[in-house]
């Protein structure tokens, strides 16, 4: 609540009320557009540094009344902010996982195909959480809840999580008849927080827990594609990102992906050429990705970011891709350069 004062507010309870706070909102591109942003005021001076917070909170997705005289009666007109608009897009009249089964369609997937990586993305996803979260250690921290007056409770981890098993994958049947997209192949609503400082090189060096780490914006993509087709958005937009940044798909040594559908990675693979299973040279989504643990649209682009580049420092730096699809066929593609 309090929307109207979103952007102040929040700055002030983070301890920067000395400024006013801007707000993007791109769907699930919010994070990489931010980012973008930020890096665009840095490189043209406008900023020195730029705290780019990025959150959402879908356990408590509003619901809008709209006044309407003209209607039988004067009745309102009701919108269940999120769930209603992942059930229609306004411009094509499809729900998000039709446009999923078309690009499926479209790529000649099978839904042994889509069961086969799903299962591969869980198994991903446990690697983060192996050796007591240590990979999710590097950049997650518990985060105190107020549940009530007198009772909070403590955050420390993923919830809602739905474990997968080859098995179990092959017994759930399509959620559109005839399609191939299982509920399990599917990401669902989830809350989240993440957070990234934007600032320069020098800056940088000076608030790094590692120093001798230097992390890069290098180039941004975008794109919309033909109407009713979502799920194949990030591939025009990482085919730009490439191009501005003067790259091929084989300079890349870790992508991330926003996948609210599976197909939308395999149709990513099949286009650009490469093994959606991943490879020891390409990583495709080590570690999970928003499809398991869950789609809060502010943050989700922000929270695979943070992990792709831990992912990459690991690795010993590279070129790190991040691209993913948004509502309204729209895509968005961020390519880092990590040393």
């Amino acid at each position: 609540h309090h929307q109207f004062y979103a952007s102040a507010w929040a700055a002030a309870i983070m301890g920067a009320g000395h400024i006013p706070g801007v707000i993007l909102s791109q769907a699930c591109t919010t994070s990489t557009t931010s980012i973008y942003q930020a890096a665009l005021g840095v490189e043209t001076g406008l900023w020195k540094n730029c705290y780019a917070l990025m959150t959402d909170r879908c356990s408590n997705g509003p619901h809008t009344v709209w006044p309407n005289p003209m209607g039988p009666g004067g009745e309102v007109i009701s919108e269940n902010w999120l769930m209603d608009n992942f059930n229609s897009d306004p411009n094509v009249g499809l729900k998000m996982i039709e446009t999923a089964e078309n690009v499926g369609k479209e790529g000649g997937f099978t839904k042994e195909q889509c069961d086969e990586l799903t299962l591969r993305r869980y198994e991903q996803y446990l690697d983060a959480v192996a050796n007591d979260r240590e990979f999710q250690k590097r950049y997650m921290f518990p985060a105190e809840v107020k549940i009530s007056r007198k009772k909070t409770k403590l955050v420390e981890e993923d919830e809602g999580v739905t474990p997968s098993t080859k098995e179990g994958l092959a017994r759930l049947k399509p959620v559109i008849p005839g399609g191939i997209l299982s509920f399990g192949a599917q990401t669902f609503p989830a809350d989240g927080n993440c957070a990234m400082v934007v600032t320069t090189q020098e800056k940088a060096k000076e608030l790094s827990a590692d120093p001798s780490v230097t992390i890069q914006v290098l180039a941004y993509g975008y794109s919309r594609t033909k109407p009713g087709y979502m799920a194949a958005a990030p591939v025009p937009a990482s085919r730009m990102a490439l191009e501005n940044a003067g790259l091929k798909i084989t300079d890349i040594r870790v992508i991330k992906t926003h996948n609210p559908f599976i197909v939308n990675d395999l149709y990513f693979g099949q286009q650009m050429g490469i093994d959606p299973m991943g490879t020891d040279d390409l990583a495709f989504n080590n570690y999970g990705c928003s499809m398991i643990y869950g789609h809060p649209q502010g943050p989700t682009a922000g929270r695979l970011i943070i992990e792709g580049i831990e992912e990459t420092v690991m690795r010993g730096g590279g070129y790190f891709l991040w691209t993913g699809c948004a509502a309204g066929d729209t895509g968005g593609a961020i390519i880092f350069k990590i040393s």
